[in-house]
């Protein structure tokens, strides 16, 4: 499984905790469809770190907001940023990619102009 791939597969993973609080490792083996051990470290640490600094990440965030706060967006474009974040924040790519990557989530899975307030949080944090 490529990076990308690995990426959504977290990001569904974070959305599903966010929206139900459903145990981690049990996201994780229903959307990898494989053990926890047989999943990449890639995905694990963004799903694991997204979740564990969710309320870190959510402050960064508040700062670059104008008028709007991290727990006013939607689940999606919450779990799409808390995984740009993670990958920032554990320097697992360049910030040129993150970026690339996050804003082809939103406009894969988010309202159509989601991927224009990702693209400008992730730029300025």
């Amino acid at each position: 499984m490529n990076r990308h791939n690995e990426r959504e597969k977290a990001m569904i993973c974070v959305y599903q905790n966010l929206l139900t609080n459903k145990d981690v490792k049990e996201s994780l083996e229903d959307i990898f469809l494989v053990k926890e051990n047989e999943i990449s470290d890639f995905a694990k640490s963004l799903v694991y770190n997204s979740i564990e600094n969710k309320e870190r990440y959510a402050s960064y965030i508040d700062e670059v907001l104008k008028g709007w706060t991290f727990d006013r967006l939607g689940y999606l474009e919450q779990a799409i940023l808390l995984i740009g974040c993670t990958e920032f924040d554990l320097k697992l790519n360049q910030m040129a990619v993150i970026i690339d990557e996050a804003v082809i989530l939103a406009k894969k899975y988010c309202d159509d102009d989601a991927y224009k307030l990702i693209n400008g949080v992730l730029e300025k944090l």
